[in-house]
């Protein structure tokens, strides 16, 4: 679709709406600028603009409320730029609250659009009538305070063209406009001309480079046409073998061909190789011209957060000083969006919890005035984002208390937690250090938000601090989601991908390090136990065999939790395009998405996150893969039985009760779980639960009798509904055997699972 077509097609208090998000963008940073300085005069200048800009789009569009409005704010604007009045703290916060309401009037009511137009209109009034001595001048107070906001750019301001994508404002009191674009409709994506027209001059290129091709393969058939004469000339020669001097000439002359030949086709490869050069170098400037459309400077989402603490910072008592740098820091949208979140959450983190009153901080000797850190920058191909304050930092005496009282964690094990291990709590969903709720925190969701979001983002985030200095998240991330660099390795006679955002180091452990306790593999890195855990049967490959030498070994985890994966082969360090999977598949157990290499090899890319849970699972079943480990004869003979319950309780009563009697048995957390894992593997029985999360017992037994491979599975039905109805709906399913919990005991369920598939061995 044309995206003209987009901008015919849509109404014009859409397009009133777009106009509006940039201009209000505009007017809010003059704004704020002004509350610094109230006689900068480009701002003024820059303000007034926006001002009647919006006052002529909404006369435009029929928007009489938004033209009110905006008439009385530029009026205001007016007498400050005339010299007759100094625009004081009241006066900019009467100003956004009206950048706020032109946003929202087009998605309200005639009714109560003109209402709140008035309601404003009146307020702006009496405030301008209250606030004009005799001389016509804004009474202000005798020592007015200092303003609560500060806001520094180190980035040169862009004053003359706007950016490409306009960036909504956000106000932490007010809902956002809805957007334009209904959910699931296409996303456009505006590109400036500079960047067009370079990606048609290098499709240009490519078009004229692959003309190219049409000669050189003509070339190639003289080439040919030599060939064929030289092997006429020596079959010639070998039918004339009995003639001396007929055979002297034939020789003579195949070796004249073969020497025009070599030469022809030493020239034509000198021109494949430069044809391959040429054509590789204009692919990856066409591939890099087509990914910065892409990337948008970071500060296209660092718009509204000025706006934010200045609020937040006036609602707590605060004086805040925000110092933003790396705007022009380029990333990729996809990125750029999912990241408005996080930087909202920890930025209101930074005013509430750090950055103390400033009659506290004046206490402590520091300035007034706090400082939270905005940066952004590129590091060996990565995103570090920082957020810096220099407030009181972080208690670890009241979080280590914190912890037990959540009982999180026995007050022994909390006094020997490392800082690093202590304050990983944070990130816990509902974790929180305040007694109270309020409306900016106390709920405990801000960092379980900012953490799930870098983990979407193949990403990672720490936190350091100092006690009265400060606290300084950082949150390292891809440039791109499209593109991800990859750590090669074979596993099993195939080729995986782990990103190397998640992978703590890559090592080669000799074999005689790994240690063996309790039936777990451990080898000892920089003074930790590292638990090892063999790659080959993680991802359903049969065992190899016992290495030899040295192994090679992927790092993955955190701070906290850490495993070693011991792979075949280490192969290259690549950067993959990633391709997401047909999604007919589903989602593959372990596997993220798909790539090419170099040679058009195909490559699967590990789903780090999934493979973690998948070794936790493993781990706490006793369902250990140990590095050079091969099949037993008696677990060949062992039958396999999967128990899938989201009951922790039952599922391990249920495991331990089949172990004991012989049995080897896997665990799934839910149906989506055990039905990947039912994909992947081989079990002669199957134990669900019903009600269960993302998929219930039924949906799964139904699943199973239409999959070819899996229908002939015996399925045992284990649930607390135990009504004739419930039994005859999991039986209509497919089941064979439908127990109730409710007369659930030992050897119920050991005879039940003997008389579908008989004993253990």
């Amino acid at each position: 679709m044309n995206p003209g077509d987009d901008i015919r097609n849509a109404s014009l208090l859409d397009l009133f709406l777009l106009e509006a998000r940039t201009q209000v963008q505009a007017l809010n940073g003059g704004l704020l600028a002004l509350e610094r300085d109230a006689t900068a005069a480009d701002q003024l200048e820059a303000c007034m603009r926006a001002a009647h800009s919006l006052k002529g789009a909404a006369r435009i569009v029929g928007l009489e409320s938004g033209v009110r409005a905006a008439h009385v704010m530029e009026d205001l604007l007016v007498d400050a730029q005339a010299g007759r009045r100094r625009l004081i703290a009241a006066d900019i916060d009467l100003l956004l609250r009206g950048a706020d309401l032109l946003l929202k009037l087009p998605g309200m009511g005639t009714a109560d659009g003109i209402a709140q137009a008035d309601a404003y209109v009146a307020a702006l009034a009496d405030h301008l009538k209250g606030g004009l001595d005799d001389g016509g001048q804004a009474a202000a107070p005798a020592s007015a305070p200092p303003s609560p906001w500060a806001y520094t750019q180190e980035a040169p301001p862009v004053t003359q063209a706007a950016p490409a994508v306009a960036v909504q404002p956000r106000a932490p009191h007010t809902a956002p406009p809805a957007s334009p674009h209904p959910a699931g409709a296409e996303r456009d994506l505006r590109v400036n001309a500079e960047t067009l027209d370079r990606l048609l001059g290098l499709s240009s290129e490519t078009l004229v480079e692959s003309h190219r091709l049409g000669p050189f393969a003509a070339s190639l058939l003289q080439l040919k046409r030599m060939q064929e004469q030289l092997s006429r000339t020596l079959a010639a020669a070998d039918h004339d073998a009995a003639d001396g001097d007929t055979l002297r000439q034939a020789l003579a002359q195949a070796r004249q061909l073969a020497d025009a030949c070599q030469q022809t086709l030493g020239d034509r490869m000198a021109r494949a190789d430069q044809f391959g050069w040429r054509i590789g170098d204009l692919a990856q400037r066409l591939y890099d011209a087509s990914l910065a459309c892409r990337m948008r400077p970071f500060g296209d989402t660092t718009g509204g957060l000025p706006r934010m603490l200045r609020d937040l910072a006036r609602d707590l008592g605060k004086q805040v000083r925000l110092v933003v740098s790396g705007d022009a820091t380029r990333v990729d949208r996809d990125v750029l969006e999912r990241l408005d979140a996080p930087l909202n959450h920890l930025l209101r983190n930074a005013v509430d919890h750090g950055i103390e009153t400033p009659a506290r901080r004046e206490a402590l000797g520091k300035p007034a005035t706090g400082t939270v850190t905005l940066e952004a920058r590129h590091s060996a191909g990565m995103l570090l984002v920082e957020v810096a304050d220099d407030g009181a930092g972080i208690d670890l005496d009241e979080l280590r208390e914190e912890v037990v009282q959540r009982q999180l964690a026995s007050a022994d094990t909390a006094d020997a937690l490392s800082e690093s291990e202590l304050l990983s709590f944070l990130f816990l969903p509902g974790f929180t250090t305040r007694d109270a709720v309020t409306e900016v925190s106390g709920r405990g969701v801000g960092l379980d938000v900012v953490q799930d979001m870098m983990r979407q983002l193949r990403g990672t985030v720490r936190i350091h601090q100092r006690k009265g200095e400060g606290t300084r998240f950082t949150l390292e991330m891809p440039l791109s989601l499209s593109v991800a660099r990859c750590l090669i390795v074979d596993i099993g006679d195939e080729r995986y991908a782990f990103p190397l955002a998640y992978v703590q180091r890559a090592l080669t452990v000799p074999r005689d390090a790994i240690a063996q306790l309790e039936g777990r593999q451990h080898f000892t890195h920089e003074g930790r136990q590292i638990g090892l855990v063999a790659g080959r049967l993680l991802l359903q490959y049969p065992a190899g065999s016992p290495p030899a030498g040295d192994v090679p070994v992927i790092l993955l985890g955190d701070a906290v939790h850490t495993f070693g994966i011991a792979v075949d082969r280490y192969v290259a360090e690549r950067t993959l395009v990633v391709q997401p999977l047909d999604p007919r598949l589903g989602k593959l157990q372990d596997i993220l998405a798909g790539a090419l290499m170099d040679d058009g090899a195909p490559v699967l890319i590990v789903d780090v996150e999934d493979l973690l849970r998948s070794i936790e699972k493993r781990v706490a079943s006793g369902d250990l893969l140990r590095v050079g480990d091969g099949p037993r004869a008696d677990d060949r003979r062992r039958k396999r039985v999967l128990v899938i319950d989201d009951s922790l309780t039952v599922r391990e009563l249920e495991r331990k009760l089949l172990q004991n009697r012989g049995y080897e048995v896997a665990v799934a957390v839910d149906g989506m779980d055990g039905w990947n894992m039912l994909r992947a593997g081989a079990y002669d029985l199957v134990v669900t639960d019903v009600d269960m999360p993302r998929m219930d017992g039924i949906e799964l037994v139904t699943r199973i009798r239409h999959d070819a491979r899996l229908r002939s599975m015996h399925v045992m039905v284990v649930s607390y509904k135990d009504r004739p109805e419930d039994r005859q709906r999991g039986l209509d399913a497919g089941a064979d055997y439908y127990l109730g919990k409710s007369s659930f005991h030992d050897d119920a369920l050991l005879q039940a699972v003997e008389d579908l598939i008989g004993r253990a061995q």
